[in-house]
């Protein structure tokens, strides 16, 4: 359940004379959609300079849009049982392998078939930190993107890997297919991410964005057409490694969002994958380290690759590298 918003937006010299529904639309910091922003104008939760107006009117640079969104109510959760691919467990945590078209938690247009869903048929004990929407939910992948993820089955176990998640010092390391050749072995991305001016599903690299750092590394060259990465997050924005590495000029192969439209055949998704993750337990205090293997059809890219455009592995270590940016 998401709580009540208001949002106060001042018309500028560019919006004068625009109507009040585009106006309201052009405003990617509202995340509204554009049935959303014409179902608040005809409720009368949209106001300019305090009255309600009608979706076609006007606008004057300098008037006062007020937009009240009210609380959506929470989302009906139901155990679906499927198979999830567990690779530990204990009393207080999950390890899980995330598989590819897998959303994580109910959200408009997937309200059913998530791994929440899947998690509270395999498990009566999960954390409630984060809310009833998303039980047990420490961080998440996004819906094509593969690999381990971590779950929380206690509170106390949840809050204490949610700080340390923030302190980042949980470490969560990717492998990505990108196209293109980087001319360095290894670097650190310094870009702020936030919305999109022009695409509120996208996010790109804005100067006011929200502080984001990845690290990468080169592990193997496929001539100049593609390579492996190592990318390790020290931050967790929305979509940070896909728009970092288109950032650089490195799109994942796969992405059609942030890439080229043409993709490696058999490749089902962006080649992004979740390999590495550790972490200390919340409760023993004992390090703990996990790794999986890509899926097939990444595995299969990867192979098609290396025997069309050859191999050049690189020695550049990810172990040798400094401790990222400072806290």
């Amino acid at each position: 359940m998401s709580g009540p918003r208001l949002h106060r937006v001042r018309v500028t010299e560019a919006w004068e004379g625009e109507r009040l529904d585009r106006f309201l639309a052009g405003q990617p910091e509202l995340e509204l959609s554009r049935t959303q922003i014409q179902r608040l104008i005809r409720s009368g939760d949209v106001t300019v300079d305090g009255a309600p107006a009608k979706a076609s009117v006007p606008l004057r640079a300098g008037q006062e849009v007020m937009v009240f969104v009210p609380a959506s109510p929470p989302p009906l959760l139901l155990p679906e049982s499927f198979p999830i691919d567990v690779i530990y467990e204990d009393d207080d945590v999950l390890v899980i392998n995330k598989p590819r078209d897998l959303v994580v938690h109910p959200a408009p247009g997937h309200e059913t078939g998530t791994l929440v869903n899947a998690l509270l048929a395999y498990s009566d004990d999960l954390s409630l930190v984060a809310g009833t929407a998303r039980p047990g939910i420490v961080h998440r992948l996004d819906k094509d993107t593969t690999g381990l993820m971590l779950v929380a089955k206690t509170d106390a176990a949840h809050r204490t890997l949610s700080a340390e998640l923030k302190k980042r010092l949980i470490e969560r390391r990717y492998l990505a297919l990108v196209h293109g050749a980087p001319e360095v072995d290894h670097g650190m991305i310094d870009a702020p991410i936030g919305r999109h001016p022009g695409d509120r599903i996208r996010m790109a690299v804005r100067p006011d964005g929200r502080t984001a750092w990845t690290e990468f590394w080169v592990r193997e060259r496929f001539g100049q057409a593609f390579a492996l990465l190592e990318c390790k997050l020290y931050t967790g924005r929305t979509h940070q490694i896909r728009v970092h590495l288109t950032y650089i000029g490195h799109p994942l192969a796969g992405d059609p969002m942030y890439g080229p439209r043409q993709t490696l055949e058999g490749l089902g998704g962006q080649a992004l994958h979740a390999y590495r993750l550790a972490f200390t337990h919340p409760r023993t205090r004992e390090p703990m380290s996990f790794t999986c293997d890509p899926p097939e059809d990444f595995q299969q890219a990867l192979a098609y690759v290396r025997e069309r455009y050859g191999s050049r592995p690189v020695e550049v270590s990810p172990d040798d590298a400094g401790e990222g940016p400072d806290s």
